[in-house]
């Protein structure tokens, strides 16, 4: 029981203190593809410590959501980090959620902040909740059809039982729908995490704004905890792409040597998705609002393709 209690305690901590240096990664390589300088890639700490070191202040006609949403949605996603697989190929809980229960955890998490743009009252953060409930209606069948095409080879939906068959199967470059299923979800992870070109995390332009509207009336420690817990669902959803499409490296056995290497692989494999949505990023501009629903359904599109590649197989 100690044992398992010292890897559900680590396996949160590295979740939680790798999510703001891939962060940081992604901006320093969007700053030098910009041919610019860039912050460090250890910005996103120094953000994170001085917003928590901060009061904060907040609308009179907040309620209790204002206030719990930050912990309940770090919370939420600390569970979810319990149930992907990272390092070990067995998840500390991932007996008691699969793949769709995650999406269901995900969409709680856009619950809770979508609330809390509604609560101050304030027009952006409705604006941006409204948006925000509009689009998730088309991103989280995305999300369960771009991962379809790989249940169908497992037969499945337990992440840490689909790593293992995954794993146990050699790389074909020829299995297309495995290939379409990944560019789909790829695109989804864009979405989730509200990068160029489904959202600009960079800019407040309240034309535009999606994920960001929302958490306008939030300061000091409470921003603080929504940063770093949007941090964390970016790193989980870059956990998940690795798990489900390129597993090899995870560690099998329970030894240290093992766990060292899985640890070097987890990291790499995160790092280098990052590296890949900050190249899209700057390679591409931000869409048009409404052009975003053509984009989720493009996905929809290329995971329905895949699904029909692996069915007739």
């Amino acid at each position: 029981m100690l044992e398992k209690i010292c890897v559900i305690i680590l396996q949160m901590v590295l979740v939680l203190f790798l999510a703001p240096l891939v962060q940081g990664i992604i901006k320093k390589t969007k700053a030098r593809l910009q041919n610019r300088v860039g912050a460090d890639i250890v910005q996103p700490y120094r953000d994170i410590f001085k917003y928590l070191r901060k009061d904060a202040v907040i609308a009179k006609d907040s309620s209790w959501l204002t206030r719990g949403t930050p912990y309940i949605c770090l919370g939420v996603l600390l569970i979810v980090s319990l149930i992907i697989p990272t390092v070990f190929i067995k998840a500390p809980l991932g007996m008691i959620g699969d793949i769709i229960v995650i999406v269901y955890l995900f969409a709680v998490v856009r619950f809770f902040i979508a609330l809390t743009g509604l609560d101050s009252g304030s027009a952006f953060g409705g604006m941006g909740a409204s948006r925000e409930m509009v689009m998730s209606a088309i991103t989280e069948p995305a999300l369960l059809l771009s991962v379809i095409a790989v249940l169908i080879n497992v037969g499945t939906t337990n992440v840490g039982e689909i790593v293992a068959c995954l794993n146990d199967q050699s790389l074909d470059f020829f299995d297309y729908g495995h290939w379409l299923s990944c560019v789909a979800f790829l695109i989804v992870v864009i979405a989730e995490t509200g990068r160029i070109p489904y959202d600009n995390p960079d800019t407040h332009l309240e034309l535009t704004m999606l994920h960001e509207a929302m958490m306008l009336e939030y300061s000091g420690r409470y921003l603080g905890l929504m940063h770093w817990a949007v941090m964390v669902k970016q790193t989980l959803l870059f956990t998940m792409f690795i798990n489900l499409f390129v597993p090899w490296g995870i560690s099998i056995e329970y030894t240290l040597s093992s766990i060292l290497i899985g640890l070097f692989f987890y990291i790499v494999k995160v790092i280098v998705v990052g590296v890949l949505l900050a190249a899209i990023e700057t390679a591409y501009a931000k869409v048009r609002l409404f052009m975003i629903p053509k984009l989720l359904v493009s996905s929809m599109a290329l995971s329905i393709l895949a699904i029909v590649v692996q069915i007739a197989r």
